[in-house]
């Protein structure tokens, strides 16, 4: 009877399960910890092209001091970057730009449309040349509305994609 149980198929399907239980045991804290890393590090990399640049630069002003939501300062490598804030108007020509920073950055990448322009295009939304919006080109997770929206509404965005981290599932 006990050597049925130790057979080589039943070892199997008992390490099978407990790898099972182990899992479904550390997912939850390890997902946790592993978010929680995420929502105080985002390390942004701005793409900008108009007057929203402004208010993202007060943003980190001492005033609104964006550091101390977990928002570090502009970072020198697109690679560690795993934030892009899309400020402005983008252009046809520039999508696949856009497009070739969204796809250097390291994942999980996450994406912020600051701006009317950069949402709808703005003022320009029925020229030629400009995008309506660059959710067309990389898929947005929180849009930042106003024209420019004030530091205070970029730091709302920035809370609320953390609270989209702080939600997601690890993969």
């Amino acid at each position: 009877m006990m050597k049925d149980l130790v057979s080589p198929q039943n070892f199997n399907v008992m390490v099978s399960k407990l790898s099972d239980v182990l899992v479904r045991a550390l997912d939850a804290p390890l997902g946790y910890a592993i978010n929680w890393g995420r929502i105080w590090s985002l390390w942004p990399v701005h793409l900008e092209t108009a007057c929203c640049s402004v208010e993202f630069g007060a943003s980190s002003s001492p005033r609104y001091d964006v550091e101390r939501f977990g928002i570090i300062e502009a970072f020198g490598s697109l690679r560690q970057c795993d934030l892009i804030v899309v400020q402005g108007t983008v252009t046809r020509k520039m999508a696949p730009r856009l497009r070739m920073v969204y796809d250097q950055m390291a994942e999980p990448k996450y994406v912020i449309a600051m701006g009317a322009c950069a949402i709808t295009g703005g003022l320009f939304f029925d020229s030629y040349n400009v995008l309506p919006g660059i959710d067309s080109v990389v898929p947005v997770d929180v849009y930042v509305p106003g024209c420019p929206p004030r530091p205070e509404t970029l730091i709302q965005g920035c809370m609320l994609l953390q609270e989209k981290i702080k939600r997601s599932k690890i993969k």
